[in-house]
């Protein structure tokens, strides 16, 4: 849990040499620093947020897969734990807000850090959007009230798609004014969040096995996986639920200036996220399959498990557990926008953004960025009143922000294999408690490896242009496209940013401005 205002002399020595050590960075303690252990791990376990995001996409890996498209979950688990155990060594090393960028920038120089931050940035803003319509999945099914346009709450109808923007765009709102308001706070929500949504999982797995209608041997059959292409092409689909569930567990990087013992406390955190999402997400799914009336009806497929819950567990207690999903989506987009804000904050304090001025501001009776906390909210707001009435939103906005997050991902671990291959290694060194940096030693390399073939294979696996994912409606050809468009959209917008702002970005950061723009730079203070 976060810490209070009024701290012991021990508290106030530990928060002096904290910012003495960012000191090192070039940077100024502004952010308030509140945040504890758990608090941490909160945040990186609430931006993966399982009740939200399986919920969400339970449906899409089981209509492609079937009941093995189980077996995409643990592997993508291991590929992205690969990947959030070299994020734990750079927590470690560098504890910094804007984690991505700074790694990146660090490990890569300033070209690779500022294209990682934009991208992350991009990234987080459509994340953001995309998890606050998730409220039209569990709401409805709640009370029929909560449709407040049109009939059909089916996210993939156009009602169900118009309603989602009206109850997004509310969560924002209110989102936007908590995370401006108080980082303690926010902090608290957050903790409590997540632990409601812990006790949901669990008690969602125990009441739907109690009722299970067949065995965990379920999934190792192949019950409605579409093999009319082999069995690769489905399950490759699939995997799309678990890449979409299983990032954002580097958020918890992201708070590391307000967190207490940040360079012992956040590699932990990070791992622990991923790990208890993934123990928790497999058990879910499982679980689902185990009690779902039928595999065979499309119900499953259509419906998910919002379906499985109201008829396996009865009216009264779904909705009950319905309800805790509504409160862990809400959660899940507190952490995202935090998360967001922090990102663009950390970039603002080195001009690499248009407005930096502003976006750099921490107000000083909060201890928050508050131009940078209401921009993610207002542009994750446009994202969604923009696409009113396409049925195709979810699913387009998940595709392209997974994706991003991939790429932005793939900046770290590949400049971070680079350094290792030679033999440019990582520090060493203590954390507050005196003990040696979380290290990975000589599994480094591998385990570096193994990250970087798992990012890029998911990576192209996202974006490819496939009709039935991206346009199922046929509704034009420019949606299949749409993860390469947005990627295209992105690139060129990065560059004209890049351009704007390229002389105040290398004075702030310490490094001459070069003439060319080579492929590395000096990575600065």
């Amino acid at each position: 849990m976060p810490g209070t205002s009024t701290a012991s002399p021990e508290t106030v020595s530990s928060d002096q040499l904290e910012a003495r050590d960012l000191g090192h960075f070039g940077y100024a303690q502004q952010l308030s620093r509140r945040v504890g252990s758990y608090a941490s791990f909160a945040a990186g376990f609430s931006f993966v947020s399982i009740l939200t995001t399986v919920f969400q996409l339970f449906g899409l890996g089981f209509g492609f897969g079937g009941t093995a498209f189980f077996w995409t979950w643990p592997a993508v688990l291991t590929g992205q734990l690969m990947v959030a155990l070299c994020f734990a060594e750079l927590a470690a090393r560098y504890p910094l807000s804007g984690a991505i960028y700074q790694w990146a920038r660090r490990l890569g120089g300033a070209v690779v850090g500022w294209c990682a931050g934009w991208t992350m940035v991009i990234a987080q803003i459509i994340t953001l959007a995309t998890a606050a319509i998730a409220l039209q999945v569990v709401l409805p099914a709640v009370w029929p009230g909560f449709q407040l346009v049109g009939t059909d709450p089916a996210l993939a109808s156009k009602d169900g798609a118009a309603n989602a923007v009206l109850l997004g765009c509310l969560l924002l709102v209110a989102t936007t004014v908590l995370n401006a308001t108080s980082v303690r706070i926010t902090a608290v929500v957050n903790s409590v969040g997540v632990t409601c949504e812990l006790v949901g999982v669990v008690l969602i797995v125990v009441l739907l096995t109690t009722r299970a209608e067949r065995g965990p041997s379920v999934v190792l059959h192949t019950t409605n996986l579409d093999s009319t292409t082999g069995y690769v092409v489905p399950l490759l689909i699939s995997a799309l639920m678990a890449a979409y569930v299983l990032v954002g567990f580097d958020s918890a990087g992201e708070l590391s200036e307000e967190t207490h013992k940040p360079r012992a406390t956040t590699p932990r955190t990070i791992i622990r996220a991923v790990t208890a999402s993934g123990i928790g997400g497999a058990f879910l799914i499982v679980a689902a399959l185990m009690a779902a009336p039928s595999l065979t009806d499309g119900d499953l497929a259509t419906q998910g498990l919002p379906y499985v819950l109201t008829s396996r567990l009865g009216t009264t207690t779904g909705k009950l557990l319905l309800l805790d999903v509504a409160l862990a989506v809400c959660v899940c987009t507190l952490a995202i926008q935090t998360a967001a804000a922090r990102m663009l904050f950390s970039m603002a304090r080195d001009n690499v953004l248009p407005g930096s001025r502003q976006l750099r501001k921490v107000s000083p009776r909060t201890g928050t960025p508050v131009a940078a906390t209401v921009v993610p909210g207002v542009l994750a707001g446009v994202c969604l009143v923009v696409n009113v009435g396409n049925a195709g939103l979810f699913l387009g906005l998940a595709s392209v922000c997974i994706m991003l997050l991939y790429v932005a991902y793939l900046m770290v671990t590949t400049p971070l294999l680079v350094r290792r291959l030679t033999g440019r290694g990582l520090a060493g060194g203590v954390d507050e408690n005196g003990k040696p940096l979380f290290s990975l030693g000589r599994l480094g390399l591998i385990v570096n490896s193994v990250a970087v073939a798992y990012g890029l294979a998911m990576a192209i696996n996202l974006g490819w242009p496939r009709a039935e994912v991206y346009d199922p409606a046929g509704d034009g050809w420019y949606l299949q496209y749409l993860p390469l468009i947005t990627l295209s959209v992105v690139a060129i917008g990065g560059l004209l940013a890049y351009r704007s702002q390229r002389t105040a970005y290398y004075a702030s950061i310490g490094v001459p401005v070069p003439t060319t723009t080579p492929a590395v730079e000096g990575a600065g203070a």
